[in-house]
């Protein structure tokens, strides 16, 4: 319906004054009617006339092309044309389809990332839930999305979790693992925290670890899995990945089309590396870098003296994996804003030999969760905020506040509170705040929903809007449900699924105000009232479906 009436509106502008104008509509306050423009400034300013007088030669051609698709279009301040919509039209609007700006497109979503042998922190969490919100929304767009997840399953993290589980096991003895009871993922953990302590303090450590560095890239280049240090590495490297499947089911996330462990992408990016020295890389003190600083970026080294692939070597081999498994129209690569400056110099270097691949890349970046206090998060400290943990408090929360522990309501208060927020800037995380069924949150919504679908169940019956002319409460709901096609092709565009929570938190306080006001149930409007509440609860669930959030139909 919007595009529609962007179009008429362009076409007026092209007879009367010979221009084709940049004709956007926008939602103004309900007083004002559906849509506004200010196309009427657009117009003055090129031939120096009042905006006034431009709208007011626009308004009668406009109300004889719209016809009975409104009920008024008039002039309001410097010169905003504000059209209101027949009931009709509103009622039209709702059969309203998607734009489909990725139609036709492949796309490869790379997010979560966590690493093997570390457990996976609240930051994991964040970038897990954003990059599930973001692809969903590239396939509400008609992309075909290709998931995959990256992680470092060779490294030194890898050599100092791995000196840390031999000395706990006093030993290369791979069937003590079977006597650990607790938590792996917490057990890997704390082994990584004491070998990075430990490889920091002591000189003699720090050269094991090293070697112990070395022993992980030789074991998948001789492909052991016999041997009892290979045994104890692949055990570990199971109960991460484990781990982590556990927690994208307990998330309900979308899963995953294909893991990318280190190990397999690390060949290739050396041989990217190697291919392009003297090029685009240089040798130096034994290792090849990538000096970034010509192009305002900072050096990197992406082969290390010893011959080892560093991070960005890996990257490197990552994207052209992606491209060679998938090849992608569109990549996006999304990761806080950490990674920011590491990919931009891995990017730029592959764009003075692959500019097309680079091209097609995004970094899509958002901010970080933070600890009270604003202390940062630390792996290797130890100091780490867990994803188990942020669950845990939305748990201890709702038995508090709630009286229950409903893991869809624990589900939706973590993702809407993480979700809410514009993608870019850090959030502190507030449990209580997170599981209340009052205010902005997850839960609020979801009990919106449940009280609709409770008021369809009572009715026993459907309803029908028909050609009847709406009350004005009637009219504001439908005038906001229509809303929502516009707002998720706007999120869709810019990949920004806060504004579908903002949304639907205001259309769910636009139908309180309507239920106060009016009877559904044994009202002679009955028919008309119970057509609204089920597009609303429609418009409700598809919305938190979009998210990822569960809409039960009873709380």
């Amino acid at each position: 319906m919007k595009f529609e009436l962007e179009q008429k509106v362009n076409l007026a502008c092209m007879e009367l004054f010979n221009i084709e104008a940049n004709v956007e509509l926008s939602r103004p306050d309900e007083q004002f009617g559906e849509y506004s423009t200010s196309v009427a400034m657009q117009i003055a300013n090129k031939f120096g006339t009042n905006p006034i007088e431009i709208s007011n030669k626009l308004v009668p051609l406009l109300k004889t092309k719209l016809g009975d698709q409104v009920t008024d279009i008039n002039v309001a301040g410097p010169g905003f044309i504000n059209i209101k919509l027949s009931d009709q039209t509103l009622i039209r609007a709702l059969e309203d389809q998607p734009q489909k700006k990725y139609q036709g497109k492949t796309i490869v979503a790379e997010y979560s990332d966590p690493n093997p042998f570390k457990v996976l922190h609240a930051g994991h969490l964040y970038t897990s839930l954003v990059g599930d919100a973001v692809s969903r929304l590239m396939e509400y767009g008609g992309a075909k999305v290709y998931r995959v997840n990256f992680g470092g399953d060779v490294g030194l993290h890898v050599g100092k979790t791995m000196w840390a589980i031999i000395k706990e096991l006093q030993g290369e003895f791979p069937e003590k693992l079977n006597a650990i009871k607790e938590q792996k993922l917490d057990w890997l953990s704390e082994r990584y925290v004491e070998g990075n302590n430990a490889y920091e303090e002591d000189e003699q450590v720090r050269n094991e670890i090293n070697s112990m560095n070395k022993r992980v890239y030789v074991l998948h280049a001789d492909n052991d899995h016999t041997s009892s240090f290979a045994q104890i590495y692949w055990t570990a490297r199971e109960w991460s990945y484990k781990g982590f499947d556990d927690l994208y089911k307990r998330l309900k996330m979308l899963p995953f089309d294909k893991y990318y462990p280190e190990s397999e992408v690390a060949d290739l990016g050396l041989l990217k590396v190697k291919e392009n020295v003297g090029k685009v890389y240089e040798e130096s003190d034994g290792a090849i870098i990538f000096r970034g600083e010509k192009y305002g970026l900072f050096t990197q080294v992406f082969i290390n003296g010893e011959g080892l692939p560093t991070y960005a070597a890996k990257d490197v081999g990552l994207i052209f994996h992606k491209q060679q498994d998938f090849s992608p129209n569109l990549s996006f690569i999304i990761t806080d804003v950490a990674q920011k400056d590491h990919l931009a110099v891995v990017l730029k270097s592959i764009s003075l030999f692959e500019p097309e691949l680079v091209e097609a890349t995004t970094h899509f970046i958002h901010g970080q969760i933070k600890m009270a206090g604003g202390i940062k998060m630390s792996s290797r400290k130890g100091n780490i905020l867990k994803a188990a943990d942020i669950l845990e408090a939305a748990a201890d929360a709702s038995k508090k506040i709630n009286s229950h522990d409903q893991q869809d309501i624990i589900l939706s208060a973590v993702k809407y509170s993480f979700l809410k927020n514009r993608v870019g800037g850090n959030i502190v995380y507030d449990p209580s705040e997170s599981v209340s069924l009052e205010g902005n949150s997850g839960p609020y919504l979801q009990y919106a929903h449940a009280r609709a679908r409770s008021i369809l169940r009572k009715a026993n019956t459907g309803g029908n809007l028909g050609s009847e002319t709406l009350e004005g409460s009637e009219h504001s709901l439908l005038r906001k449900i229509t809303e929502y096609r516009e707002i998720v092709d706007k999120a869709v565009s810019e990949l920004m699924p806060h504004s579908i929570c903002t949304y639907l938190y205001e259309l769910a306080q636009v139908f309180n105000r309507f239920y106060e006001q009016n009877r559904v149930i044994d009202d002679q409007r009955q028919d008309i009232r119970l057509a609204l509440v089920e597009y609303y609860a429609n418009t409700l669930k598809e919305g938190l479906d979009l998210l990822g959030i569960p809409a039960p139909d009873k709380m």
